[in-house]
């Protein structure tokens, strides 16, 4: 209408659009998971209205750093794409997607279809002479001069003429063309991703409580036995040594035998009531030894390839010098007493929870990062985190970016036995690894459909599972009631189905089985509140076949990842059977007979393509439990296990013809 007032317009955008990428955490608040020199799949669907040919590039690079790595993305059909970028140094990096219109390889494509139904368009040379001029141009800009005059070429030849012979060449050229820069019209869109060392995906963990460790059952064990276990450790394979909190332990409301409330006085309490004169977070327990014999220990494990991980509890017991110093930090009752620690109807009363949200949280915050800095500095690697869901979700997003950036390299493993959404809230604010529900997971349909969810997006973005069996928290029923079968079996499942893993030991291999009472998760005479001494050399001990798993998990890739996790059909509900291919061709296959007191069979139907190989191809596999090798076929096998011997196989492919 004349007279009106313009209306306002939106500024102009690409003719782009890009969606649905992957990896994205939610809604890219957080940042995608990531091991240096691993590839990282991006994906997203990138189209334009229209017609016009789409083409995509995927770059990245560290936070901080100039240099841009970057590659064509590949079309895979109905407007999505694909391609991989590999991080090349610990630390946060970022991952850009592109996509612009290309216009040449539109062009192209039409013309030919014109050519072919005959039809002819006055500007076809004009147009396509444009648009080759304009990528030599690029070519030009980008440092490539030889390339853009090659270009140019062609360009004067298509201003003359374009026929059938031309367009091939042509179309050949947008493909390579694809490589060059987009224009500045391109669609671009930011994820975050965060790279670490390789132990954060593929780890074997071991748990021993040190003042279980000595080799007399005279005395109880001191860090220097520690030290002097590790050769057992390192036989067995594992290459995590974690160690319940080291710490000075409370007098006051120590817990007894069994988790008494009262102590008798020659009790040891629990490792967890951290605190008393003797120090608190950042000292050794006087009974363990000194903070030089940690150092030592350090030192004994680094030199066998063993790292250890310390216990981060962030709570006190009554002694602790931060409840005298700060009483500021903790809650307190109407009666002006600092409340214990409570999860109705358990009580803790030998431990005093920390106020997050106390008036002094600066200074509260700082002195529990102090405690990270502490042992960083003495060269800890990796935490194991008690309870981290008990604790804002705020204090750990800023505690762990900051031990990141201060100290690179550091790992951190949340012990949440808690809701879904709360585990994987932590593992998106950061944390490096997460406890699971394997431990609760028996049947065949059930660890089917866990780690199916385990391994998919988009969990597999940021969660890194690590699966145990047992915990000095948690003798599992399964454990309870299929001897040693049943310890054998789950360790196959947990070392074979997850990268990442880890045993409460020596208890695990010496088939400890006997809970608290009737229904309890609980271990009888517990190592929480009392010293043992295990006897290693046990006839009974499973500590040679926990040695053969560890070493298939070096000598094979496919063991070392999770993504490439398939599950085989068996005819047998009783028969699980799962393969792992890793990027170099590496396969490794297991087949666990989940009942533990009989014997079962079945034919386990191989699927060739999760394999790598041809359908109905003549494999040759061997077995890291007994040494042998069979000859199976990538179809139907059948299979035998009996509980009384070993109840599963965990397979090596060494042919295929």
């Amino acid at each position: 209408m004349s007279g009106a007032p313009a209306r306002r317009l939106p500024p102009p955008l690409g003719p782009v659009v890009i969606e649905n990428a992957q990896p994205l955490v939610a809604c890219g608040r957080f940042s995608a998971k990531a091991v240096v020199g691993d590839e990282l799949a991006v994906s997203a669907d990138i189209f334009a209205h229209g017609h016009d040919i789409v083409r995509a590039k995927v770059r990245s690079r560290r936070v901080g750093a100039r240099r841009w790595d970057e590659s064509p993305m590949t079309f895979e059909g109905n407007d999505h794409f694909s391609a991989v970028v590999e991080p090349g140094a610990e630390g946060p990096f970022e991952i850009e997607i592109a996509g612009d219109v290309d216009h040449l390889a539109t062009w192209a494509r039409d013309a030919r279809r014109r050519l072919e139904a005959a039809r002819t368009d006055p500007f076809e040379e004009v147009e396509g002479a444009r648009h080759l001029e304009e990528a030599a141009e690029a070519l030009l800009q980008a440092g490539r001069p030889a390339e853009a005059e090659q270009v140019r070429e062609i360009a004067a030849r298509a201003a003359e003429q374009v026929d059938l012979d031309l367009l091939d060449e042509i179309e050949e050229l947008a493909v390579f063309l694809g490589e060059r820069a987009l224009s500045p019209a391109a669609t671009t869109l930011r994820l975050k991703g965060f790279a670490s060392r390789e132990r954060a995906v593929f780890s074997s963990w071991y748990e021993l409580f040190p003042r279980s460790a000595s080799p007399d059952p005279n005395r109880p064990g001191t860090l220097r036995d520690v030290a002097v276990r590790l050769d057992y450790v390192a036989r067995l394979g594992f290459d995590v040594l974690y160690l319940p909190p080291i710490h000075p332990i409370g007098l006051t409301a120590r817990k007894g035998k069994g988790n008494s409330p009262v102590a008798a006085p020659a009790d040891v309490g629990s490792p967890w009531a951290i605190g008393s004169p003797a120090g608190g977070h950042t000292a050794v327990a006087p009974e363990l030894g000194s903070l030089q014999d940690f150092d030592h220990l350090l030192a004994e494990a680094a030199r066998r390839g063993i790292e250890v991980a310390m216990d981060l509890a962030f709570q006190c017991s009554p002694d602790h010098p931060w409840v005298s110093e700060h009483p500021e930090w903790f809650r307190h009752r109407p009666d002006g007493s600092v409340a214990c620690a409570e999860n109705p109807p358990k009580r803790y009363e030998d431990i005093y929870p920390i106020d997050f949200d106390t008036e002094d949280r600066q200074g509260l915050w700082e002195a529990l990062a102090g405690v990270v800095s502490f042992w960083a500095e003495r060269g800890v690697g990796i935490f194991r985190v008690d309870n981290p869901h008990t604790k804002p979700f705020a204090f750990w997003e800023w505690l762990l970016a900051e031990m990141k950036r201060e100290h690179p390299g550091l790992l951190f493993l949340a012990e949440a036995f808690t809701r879904p959404r709360v585990m994987h809230r932590l593992a998106e604010l950061g944390f490096d690894q997460s406890y699971t529900y394997f431990t609760w997971r028996d049947s065949k349909w059930e660890l089917e459909q866990y780690f199916t969810e385990l391994t998919s997006p988009p969990g597999v973005n940021y969660f890194r599972p690590n699966v145990w069996p047992n915990t000095p928290d948690i003798l599992a029923k399964s454990l309870q009631r299929g001897g040693r079968a049943s310890f054998v079996a789950r360790l196959v499942l947990a070392a074979g189905l997850c990268s990442s893993y880890g045993i409460y030991g020596p208890v695990f291999e010496l088939g400890w089985d006997e809970p608290a009472a009737a229904g309890s998760e609980e271990y009888k005479a517990s190592e929480k509140y009392e010293v043992h001494h295990h006897d290693l050399e046990d006839a009974r001990s499973i500590a040679d076949l926990l040695a053969r798993v560890n070493a298939a998990r070096k000598a094979n890739r496919a063991l070392q990842r999770n993504r490439a996790l398939h599950f085989h059909r068996v005819d047998n509900d009783q028969l699980i059977c799962w393969s792992k291919r890793s990027r170099e061709g590496d396969v490794a296959i297991g087949v666990v007979n989940l009942d533990h007191r009989w014997v079962q069979s079945g034919f386990v139907e191989l699927d060739a393509g999760a394999l790598g190989v041809r359908e109905g191809a003549e494999i040759v596999v061997e077995d890291a439990l007994s040494g042998e090798s069979y000859k199976w076929v990538a179809g139907a096998n059948f299979v035998r296990l009996d509980p009384a011997e070993v109840p599963a196989h965990l397979l090596s492919l060494r042919s295929s013809s």
